[in-house]
């Protein structure tokens, strides 16, 4: 297309014939490009086994395309109908506790059912060959939100095929034991037979045994993604294929995810209370753009307003939804889309809002609706074009799964440490991309790797070439401690980057929790750059030949290193061993030797994004702003350039 996509999921089995008229019309209003259909449509398209009914898809694709509207056409997998489950209950999936999950919500299946899949590969090949050659078909959708609802399943089927994953893993039991470190409480396994999913247990499971399944549950979800598009890719070759990735989720993998897709699409539901959203979209939007490798990707579902399934489901106020679907054009996606279009009258997601609301086409929401329509009418200048960054944050799903495992010196939030250092760059303007640990740093001028706890020694190789070869690399508090198969790194950790950073690590000393008398406990305080208080973590460091910026004051930290610099072949190693208060003095003595001449920073909440010659400033705030001799309203945006292709 050489337009933006703008549409959503279009459920139109929710509705009598007569309806669908008048959707169309009204989508034809609102300027709709793109509608995805028939995400949950298996009970409809296949309401007996081996019994198809395709003649109402046939027909309201039909209308779509008569209307001018293209189609993300879906495989319908997401939710195997109840006649599927009761014949088969085997597909069901089992919790950690060995309770079976039963029908009568979504997701209700094992992604490593054979049984599932041979259905679920029937329905995909049978509405392939029916619409592969659709002349409204835009793209395939494969499945929904893989792994949402059901990120591990540790039924016997699945410890069959965990065991076989390891099996190929390791290539012998000996070497699972030395990985596993299997000489600790006598876990030492004679056989692959002998291995188990980390079930309900007395008390800490074995923390490798725990990352190799959470590595194996994202790749039994990567095989429901490739099953499917293997068999869409076979019967109608040449159709892009994708699935919709849930922002910073936690179970998948999404760097082996969007290695197999043809473009990435992403689910992303902002909380219209929480002051930090609009940054925090940021930086999902950036996550998107890099996983594609910085290819333009799809913002394949949003909420109008409200959602439905928070404790309070506040709306989104007046602007606030056109302000955040520009913010993503801006961050590099080719398409704006929403769930749902019409909003459901029954079901779990009644009150989640839609394009087109409960009350109609004399609303709020759809007025909004049309207008954002026109807009992004009028931006088809940027489509397939590209946004560079200089700066680069590494993320890694393996340290996410460690970092937040039972058993290590203190609860920490991988995304929440990385989302501090994401938005002290926001706030100062910088575009970041993010890359894999064993990715390509060279095109970054900055690199920043928060809590990068799992760091192998490739990576840890990597990183320290690309110090000595000039780069500026950041390294913060819980970073370089393990290695692949979470084996601590000796002697001070971190192995080849203790010269890189001119230190080492003697010891961890996170701040202590709350007293059971709830008596206050005394914050971090650090004196130097970033001077006042700090928290969540601190350690005692050693400074070997790096430059100490700031110390830590008061208890047992007393005078210890807090920030560190290191000059290292031609570029420099910095170490933040807490999370300070004030992280952007920390950003602006970062970045002051790699960005010499970066503008002023915008105003507080205020984005500004050049992408294919239009430049976006957005004003998330609820004041008036003025950038640049403009004014830019409360909660608005000022979109302008050359309309050119950069």
């Amino acid at each position: 297309m050489n337009t933006l996509w703008y549409g959503g999921d279009y459920n139109p089995e929710q509705w009598p014939r007569e309806v669908w008229d008048d959707d169309v019309r009204l989508m034809q209003k609102a300027g709709v490009t793109v509608a995805t259909v028939g995400v949950f449509s298996w009970a409809k398209l296949e309401p007996e086994d081996g019994r198809f009914e395709f003649e109402w898809l046939d027909d309201i694709l039909g209308r779509l395309h008569a209307a001018g509207i293209r189609i993300d056409l879906a495989t319908a997998t997401a939710s195997p109908p109840p006649w599927l489950s009761l014949a088969h209950p085997d597909i069901l999936p089992v919790t950690a506790e060995g309770v079976t999950l039963a029908v009568g919500s979504r997701q209700q299946y094992s992604p490593s059912s054979a049984t599932y899949r041979r259905y679920a590969d029937r329905l995909v090949r049978a509405i392939a060959e029916r619409y592969g050659s659709h002349p409204g078909l835009e793209a395939w959708h494969v499945n929904n939100e893989l792994a949402c609802h059901v990120p591990h399943d540790y039924s016997d089927e699945s410890a069959a095929a965990f065991r076989v994953w390891l099996e190929a893993r390791y290539g012998s039991i000996e070497a699972l034991n030395a990985a596993w470190g299997t000489s600790f409480w006598s876990q030492g396994y004679g056989s692959f037979e002998e291995v188990m999913p980390p079930r309900a247990m007395p008390t800490f499971p074995n923390p490798t045994q725990l990352l190799d399944f959470d590595r194996f549950s994202s790749d039994a979800w990567l095989g429901v993604y490739r099953a499917e598009a293997a068999i869409l890719r076979e019967v109608a070759p040449g159709v892009p294929i994708t699935t919709n990735f849930m922002g910073f989720f936690k179970h998948a993998d999404y760097w082996a995810f969007a290695r197999e897709m043809d473009f990435v699409s992403d689910d992303h539901y902002v909380d219209p209370a929480d002051p930090a959203a609009p940054a925090y979209a940021a930086m999902t939007r950036d996550l998107m753009r890099s996983l594609g490798g910085g290819a333009p990707w799809i913002l394949m579902e949003q909420s109008t307003s409200a959602v439905n399934w928070r404790t309070r489901n506040a709306a989104k106020p007046a602007g606030m939804h056109r302000l955040l679907s520009l913010q993503s054009v801006a961050r590099g996606a080719d398409g704006i889309m929403q769930f749902q279009w019409r909003q459901s009258l029954a079901g779990a997601e009644k009150f989640h809002s839609g394009m087109l609301p409960h009350a109609g086409e004399n609303t709020r929401v759809f007025r909004e609706t049309v207008e954002l329509g026109a807009e992004l009418a009028s931006l088809s200048p940027v489509v397939g074009s590209r946004l560079r960054a200089d700066a680069a944050i590494v993320f890694d799903w393996d340290s996410w799964w460690a970092l937040e495992q039972d058993a290590t010196p203190a609860q920490l939030s991988y995304v929440a440490t990385v989302f501090r250092w994401y938005r002290a760059l926001w706030r100062r303007g910088i575009l970041v991309d993010f890359v894999h640990p064993s990715g390509d740093f060279s095109p970054y001028r900055l690199l920043v790797a928060p809590s990068a706890v799992v760091l192998p020694g490739t990576a840890r190789h990597s990183l320290a070439a690309y110090v000595e070869g000039g780069g500026h690399l950041v390294m913060g508090y819980q970073s370089g401690i393990l290695d692949e198969n979470l084996h601590v790194i000796p002697d001070g950790y971190l192995g080849e980057l203790r010269d890189v950073l001119g230190i080492r690590i003697e010891e961890f000393a996170p701040p202590a929790a709350p007293s059971l008398s709830g008596g206050d406990v005394p914050a971090l305080s650090i004196v130097g750059l970033g001077g006042g208080p700090a928290h969540e973590w601190g350690e005692i460091v050693d400074a070997v030949s790096a430059e100490v910026l700031a110390r830590f004051e008061g208890g047992m930290l007393d005078g210890h290193p807090a920030i560190t610099r290191n000059a290292h072949g031609e570029g420099v190693g910095w170490y933040v061993a807490t999370a300070p208060d004030d992280l952007v003095a920390v950003v602006e003595a970062v970045i002051a030797p790699v960005f010499p001449n970066l503008p002023a920073a915008p105003p507080d909440d205020v984005e500004i994004v050049e992408r294919g010659g239009v430049r976006f400033v957005l004003n998330h705030s609820e004041l008036e702003v003025e950038v640049d001799g403009v004014r830019v309203a409360p909660r608005g945006a000022r979109v302008t350039g050359t309309g050119t292709r950069g």
